[in-house]
């Protein structure tokens, strides 16, 4: 079975998740074009997820995907976590602020939410994908009996070996290019930040499953040399962050535009794991030599959204999270069905 037709769809293209920047309104643009929009609820409550839910379903009858974080649950360690506030607090000093009192898991983790799986389980989503590495095997179980179609993140062919092993549909390779939070499993074993085409080859030549490509990719060429190496189809979040049915804001986009977004980087001290966006104060002031061991994430996220809020108050902008992949300067201000289309059309004629 092709990815399209195992997911429901016209194009072999998937929006990315993007917690923060995904909307209903661009998943539902995206579906209605012919793909698969995505609505990341790894940030929210069942409750909130399910109204994101129902959101989509009045823009859309399409299928979308519904992505979750699977991160080990943050352990609390007040000794770290103050270390890391009175780390900040020189930058916070700079808006006439203090850091916060303390900070916290400002979301759960999909592995310590029973409630969120139950909600999945009664609205029965087309598409669910994991982040961060894979829920319980009787959950996954349960939802692939509710005839839900999933797909999980691999960063590496250990990671992909697990998904292809829990009976997942299809695996979402991502590499080192892509913008936001890398997918690794045990971020502390470390990164083999391996790139996507290497990564898409290794794992279509080692894997049966159908693999999804993400990471670098802008146009309907980069679709095409990905599936040239064997995938089955392509993720994109960079992409439709300029879309108006986005989140982002006029400061991100105007960032898209510029200087910064040639230069990403990779840090794990804006939320305590590693992810790649355009270059501010978030990644030069915070991740430093001299840093102390960060707390848990996203407990650490919590910090880094304070400081943010503190400078902002003050207009400035410094330490907004702007996540962005490496293909970043190719970007295009299209209205997010428009953009599916033009990636259609591209694609066809590199294909032929």
């Amino acid at each position: 079975m092709s990815l399209t037709q195992l997911l429901g769809i016209r194009h072999p293209i998937i929006q990315a998740p993007m917690v923060g920047v995904s909307t209903p309104a661009l998943a539902a643009a995206v579906s209605n074009a012919g793909a698969l929009g995505s609505i990341g609820i790894g940030a929210s409550t069942p409750e909130q997820a399910r109204a994101m839910l129902a959101q989509t379903r009045a823009l859309t009858s399409g299928p979308f995907n519904v992505n979750l974080f699977c991160h080990r649950p943050a352990a609390a360690d007040a000794q770290r976590e103050a270390a890391w506030l009175e780390h900040l607090r020189p930058l916070f000093a700079e808006f006439d602020a203090e850091p916060p009192a303390a900070i916290r898991e400002i979301y759960k983790s999909f592995l310590d939410d029973p409630d969120m799986l139950q909600m999945l389980l009664d609205e029965r989503p087309a598409v669910v994908s994991f982040h961060f590495g894979l829920p319980p095997q009787g959950w996954i179980d349960a939802l692939k009996a509710a005839g839900i179609r999933l797909l999980a993140s691999a960063t590496n062919l250990d990671e992909a070996r697990l998904v292809e092993a829990a009976g997942v549909d299809a695996i979402v390779a991502q590499g080192i290019e892509a913008g936001g939070h890398r997918g690794v499993f045990e971020p502390e074993q470390g990164d083999a930040a391996i790139g996507t085409l290497a990564l898409v080859r290794l794992i279509a030549s080692q894997c049966r499953l159908p693999v999804i490509a993400a990471g670098g990719i802008m146009d309907g060429q980069g679709i095409a040399a990905a599936l040239a190496l064997g995938a089955a189809g392509a993720q994109l979040g960079t992409a439709f962050v300029p879309c108006p049915e986005s989140a982002a804001n006029a400061a991100y986009l105007a960032a898209l535009k510029g200087p910064r977004a040639h230069a990403t980087r990779i840090t794990a001290a804006i939320s305590g794991r590693p992810a790649r966006g355009m270059v501010n104060r978030l990644w030069t002031d915070l991740d430093s030599s001299q840093a102390p061991t960060l707390p848990d994430y996203p407990t650490t996220y919590d910090a880094a959204k304070a400081l943010h809020a503190a400078a902002s108050a003050k207009g400035c902008n410094d330490f907004a999270v702007q996540w962005a992949g490496q293909g970043a300067p190719l970007a295009r201000e299209l209205p997010a069905a428009e953009l599916v289309q033009v990636l259609v059309t591209e694609l066809n004629t590199a294909m032929g």
